[in-house]
């Protein structure tokens, strides 16, 4: 009876010990983990931090050696500095026409490309298809001169018009939008085909609405992608006033090349806009990632 006894009492314990080892494995995992996690996003934040808070910081604190991430004292003059060196006003009004109008036109584009290219058989849909992704390794240095001149040939150059046209359209939106709308159930434009809907109704009323999260996230990529691009704006601009944010920037960097605290506080002025439609925005990256693996 002992014997039996003592090895039910084994029996009973040993799922016990097993549970609690797990258990123990996996905390420690889970703060592993979190510290690693910590370490990697103070990696990325710290630049931002260090570019935040050199912004407030006088000259001989920023050019100092060896370099300290906090001063003795802080200052507002580099921001009054920048707004009163170049016409900051005039750079955020372009940046603002030239990456608004580029989301808009852009965005509806590529999601009408898009829809064709995952909805509607016509021949040589793979070909072109094939082509439009060919085009994303093709570097803009490649075809920046040629554009240049076409731009100048047809009159736009340093207009609202010569930055946004070129733009109008982007092959990785039309593969982002397309890899969304392969996704839908066929159910739904037959459906509506049965109602007596046109292919464009079907595209306008039933698959743009559904598109939403995905197009946000177009939206957001193709806002970053111009409001921080430098050269595209650099080449087709020549006058001051049509500058963008960061073409003015590196103008401003380049007279001023001793004055890197205003040059910091422009860049967070810049930065600032992006900041908080990211913030805001956040959500529909999940929607659309968490959409993205639906099949039919």
């Amino acid at each position: 009876m002992k014997e039996l006894a003592q090895s039910s009492s084994v029996i009973d314990r040993s799922p016990v010990k097993k549970n609690g080892r797990t258990l123990k494995k996996k905390n420690q995992t889970s703060i592993f983990t979190k510290i690693a996690m910590t370490i990697v996003l103070i990696i990325i934040a710290f630049p931002f931090i260090w570019l935040i808070i050199s912004s407030f910081k006088y000259e001989k604190d920023i050019i100092s050696f060896p370099p300290r991430i906090f001063a003795d004292s802080y200052t507002f003059e580099n921001y009054l500095k920048v707004w009163s060196t170049i016409p900051l006003l005039d750079y955020i009004k372009n940046t603002v026409i030239f990456a608004g109008g580029v989301v808009v036109t852009s965005v509806f584009f590529d999601s009408l490309a898009g829809y064709a290219f995952a909805r509607m058989n016509f021949k040589g849909k793979s070909v072109l298809f094939y082509f439009v992704l060919l085009t994303m390794m093709i570097p803009f240095q490649v075809f920046m001169i040629p554009l240049f001149i076409q731009i100048n040939k047809l009159g736009l150059l340093d207009t609202y018009a010569g930055l946004i046209i070129p733009k109008m359209t982007s092959a990785f939106g039309i593969f982002m939008m397309r890899s969304f709308f392969v996704t839908l159930p066929k159910d739904l434009e037959e459906a509506a085909r049965v109602d007596g809907l046109n292919e464009f109704k079907i595209f306008l009323k039933i698959m743009l609405p559904l598109s939403k999260p995905t197009m946000l996230s177009l939206a957001i990529f193709t806002l970053m992608n111009s409001w921080n691009d430098l050269l595209y704006p650099l080449i087709l601009t020549s006058s001051s006033k049509m500058r963008t944010l960061p073409a003015g920037l590196a103008l401003f960097t380049g007279q001023n090349i001793s004055f890197y605290g205003p040059v910091m506080a422009g860049t967070v002025i810049s930065m600032l806009p992006l900041l908080i439609i990211y913030m805001f925005a956040q959500k529909y990256f999940v929607q659309s990632t968490a959409m993205s693996g639906m099949k039919e």
